[in-house]
């Protein structure tokens, strides 16, 4: 199970999040956010995979953040296109695209990116992007019968480890981590993280 902690900044915080256990860290690339990375730390994840974050980007801005941060994935959390995806899969990029979902039918759109995309990201529905801090029903995904793996993501925190446990689908590939776990925005608490890591994994790995 992939633990991805997202809305990282803070060079030592970056580092300590890393420590903690965190497999992929996200890195905000979306000005209107209050995590946004404006420049490059001067500590990025040395072991972590680096997730860049984009919301609506076009594609010069994308590949410019992605050579500047040296990023693994590019998670796209906006209204992007197939026809994005296509291109970035075509050059070479990994991609992460990102769904917000009030009902099942909101699943139907995500058939269109399956070829372009290595994994998707199942978030709750808010009126900005991502780090609403309120999950969404997870019972959705019963209807989800796609190919390509998936992270669970919003409002997920300590208390969350029961409903985790109780979650199974075929797919599921891991969560995504943010303000559930933030003493202030883009900064994290690291004990508190290791702590649920340590937890998650024992409860995903019997």
């Amino acid at each position: 199970m992939i633990v991805k902690v997202c809305g990282m900044r803070q060079p030592e915080n970056i580092r300590a999040v890393e420590q903690a256990g965190a497999d992929w860290i996200g890195l905000i690339c979306y000005d209107r956010s209050p995590r946004f990375v404006s420049s490059v730390p001067s500590y990025l994840p040395q072991h972590s995979k680096r997730i860049g974050v984009f919301v609506n980007e076009d594609y010069a801005g994308i590949t410019h953040r992605t050579h500047e941060l040296s990023l693994d994935y590019l998670q796209l959390h906006g209204k992007e296109t197939p026809e994005l995806c296509k291109k970035l899969h075509e050059e070479g990029f990994r991609l992460i695209k990102a769904f917000a979902l009030r009902k099942a039918s909101d699943l139907e759109c995500t058939y269109t990116y399956t070829p372009y995309c290595d994994y998707f990201l199942f978030d709750t529905p808010c009126h900005g992007y991502g780090g609403s801090g309120q999950s969404f029903d997870w019972n959705i995904l019963k209807n989800y019968k796609g190919n390509t793996p998936f992270l669970l993501s919003g409002g997920i925190r300590p208390e969350s480890l029961p409903a985790l446990s109780g979650f199974h689908h075929p797919r599921w590939a891991g969560i995504d981590l943010n303000s559930g776990f933030e003493t202030a925005p883009a900064q994290k608490d690291a004990k508190q993280l290791a702590s649920f890591i340590e937890q998650f994994r024992l409860l995903t790995n019997k």
